[in-house]
């Protein structure tokens, strides 16, 4: 078949290109997200804006071997893209559209670039189950950033939050998908080429269920069992009453039709209940990973049923390397790890053995931690990146959770994303790249270059002091858990590291208002920034106060100081009830802010504030 030609129009965007001779312009490289696999450069400038250049696209599958793979080339009087197919047309749009956007008045530079993909699913998966549900306006702009950046999968992870029609006890406070806009959403990202999966948990983490009494009789432990998480229940659904599997086949029934999608993922992670409730004794009798199994087969004759391929969180299986040689092959394990040193490498190479397709699913390491975790998050992320490609990882999804009410913004996942997108895309070219700078450029749109470094300095307030506590920072944990004992759990901590604390944070955020964000929302991320310092300030305060006391309990605080941290906490209540609402539904926030308001009731304890 000969090559497909298409002569395309590229959108005007009016530039007041200098004609200035070549030799007068800075050779300088473009900063680009993601950096392109090959890129090289020439000496010469184009000689007129780039609306006025000739512009040619094709697609040649043969000249672009690589699927997703494209090639631009930029010359004096034209630019040209040959791609393998049409999402590799609109990758290579994507990074003209950069090029473009940084030159300002000036001609662009010329260049040649080669570029594919290493991985060849490249998602984000978001929790709006824990609480937050995000408008469709929010949902839309991150999409397009989102695909700017080559992202082309993307997962909504529910628990309750789809409206479906015989729930709504479950979902009514919660301000769930529906599913008109489920379908709005598949639209619009597929117009992006991003594949919008469908995502809704199946076995564990079915809490918010579980806790209705009409739901009762369907878990594993209706009262709490110990666990190696100590005392739980409600959390896991007993796989030995027919009443589970005929739930989650209802729920399939009435969701999948809304996804253009040809996956699902299941989830089925963390069922820690199993075992310690009602199929004991069934556990006992066969053990344990068979009740699990079976059940996780169960479910994939449902996924069948509708056409679908199953994806599923693996961590329950992982271990078992005879558990893993009876996962059907059709099914894609989702290996997930958040820590610096997760063990991708073994993991990746188990279940590559197996003959499965396989994802790597790293953290973005953002939740209870107010600013983010940005050290961690790029070790996190590079370790899978570099473990998923060694051992032939078919996709690379970021994971961003909303544990303990979800209190970060969008906006301090920003520096995951983009690093993931990067290394997605390219391990090799961008595992040392200027995350600070492409920031600054392609997700806030600030002209100052401020945000970028900012928002990425600000992540790293974890650090400082060297108090880490896994999967969060302390002051996380201490703003967020009514019961978080600060001696005990955070042991190292002194007031002379929470002073420090407080002076890195108000150092590197002092030139925020200095910064010259272009986007529509920049005065609600200046905003946001500004609440993350001050529950961060907060939680120093709090700190400080707690270490001067000699069992470090909120009670020993005395009233005058309790006083001034209540009304601290109320006015900072008030502000995240009003930011949660310029981006997420209503629904969530009250759980969300239950927490602070526990805060305050144990400042106001004694009754006489």
């Amino acid at each position: 078949m000969p090559p497909l030609k298409t002569l395309l129009t590229f959108v005007a965007i009016t530039l007041a290109f200098s004609t200035a001779p070549a030799q007068a312009q800075p050779l300088e490289a473009y900063l680009l997200l993601p950096a392109p696999r090959q890129i090289e450069y020439t000496d010469n400038f184009t000689q007129a804006p780039a609306v006025q250049l000739e512009q040619e696209s094709k697609i040649d599958y043969d000249a672009v071997a690589s699927k997703q793979g494209y090639q631009i080339k930029i010359t004096p009087d034209q630019i040209s893209i040959v791609a393998h197919d049409q999402a590799g047309l609109y990758y290579a749009r994507q990074t003209l559209n950069q090029i473009i956007k940084q030159s300002g008045n000036q001609p662009l530079r010329c260049l040649t670039i080669n570029d594919y993909p290493d991985f060849p699913v490249r998602g984000v998966m978001l929790d709006i189950s824990r609480d937050k549900v995000p408008t469709m306006e929010t949902l839309y702009n991150l999409i397009d950033m989102l695909a700017s950046w080559k992202i082309n999968h993307f997962q909504l992870y529910t628990e309750h939050t789809f409206a479906y029609k015989n729930h709504k006890t479950v979902w009514q406070d919660a301000s769930p998908m529906t599913a008109e806009e489920i379908q709005a959403l598949d639209k619009y990202c597929k117009s992006r080429y991003i594949d919008l999966v469908p995502n809704q948990n199946s076995f564990g983490h079915m809490q918010r269920w579980l806790k209705h009494e009409e739901y009762l009789h369907l878990a594993e432990a209706p009262d709490y069992v110990k666990t190696v998480w100590g005392n739980r229940r409600q959390h896991t659904l007993y796989p030995a009453e027919p009443g589970s599997i005929e739930l989650i086949s209802e729920l399939y029934d009435e969701l999948l039709p809304n996804f253009s999608s040809k996956y699902l993922n299941v989830g089925c992670d963390e069922t820690v209940e199993l075992g310690n409730g009602r199929s004991k004794e069934l556990c006992e009798k066969i053990g344990r990973n068979r009740v699990y199994l079976d059940y996780l087969l169960k479910i994939h004759e449902q996924v069948q049923k509708h056409g679908k391929i199953m994806m599923f969180w693996a961590d329950m299986v992982q271990n078992h390397p005879e558990v893993l040689d009876e996962l059907p092959k059709d099914i894609i394990p989702l290996l997930w790890g958040y820590s610096e040193t997760h063990p991708f490498d073994k993991y990746c190479q188990a279940v590559a053995q197996t003959g499965c397709k396989f994802y790597v699913c790293p953290g973005n390491s953002t939740w209870i931690t107010i600013a983010g975790q940005t050290d961690k998050a790029k070790a996190n992320l590079l370790n899978a990146a570099q473990n998923g490609l060694k051992y032939g990882a078919g996709g690379y999804v970021i994971t961003d959770w909303g544990d303990l009410g979800d209190w970060e913004p969008i906006t301090v996942s920003y520096s995951g994303y983009a690093y993931g997108a990067a290394l997605s895309w390219s391990v090799e070219k961008n595992q040392g790249i200027d995350l600070a700078g492409v920031l600054s450029k392609f997700a806030f749109d600030d002209q100052a270059n401020i945000m970028g470094q900012l928002m990425y300095d600000l992540g790293n307030a974890y650090k400082v002091g060297d108090v880490i506590i896994h999967n969060s920072s302390w002051f996380g944990r201490l703003l967020q858990l009514s019961d978080w004992n600060i001696a005990q759990k955070a042991p190292g901590l002194t007031v002379e590291k929470i002073h420090e604390l407080e002076n890195y944070v108000d150092r590197v955020t002092a030139s925020l208002n200095q910064a010259q964000i272009q986007r529509g929302d920049a005065d609600t991320i200046v905003a946001e920034t500004k609440q993350v310092v001050r529950l961060i300030h907060h939680a120093c305060d709090l700190g400080v106060t707690l270490l001067n006391t000699e069992n470090k309990t909120i009670a020993e605080i005395p009233l005058e100081t309790r006083q001034k941290l209540a009304l601290d906490m109320k006015e900072i209540m008030e502000n995240q009830k009003a930011l949660w609402l310029i981006r997420n539904r209503p629904g969530g926030l009250k759980d969300s802010v239950e927490r602070m308001e526990n805060k305050i009731n144990a400042y106001e304890q004694d009754g006489n504030i």
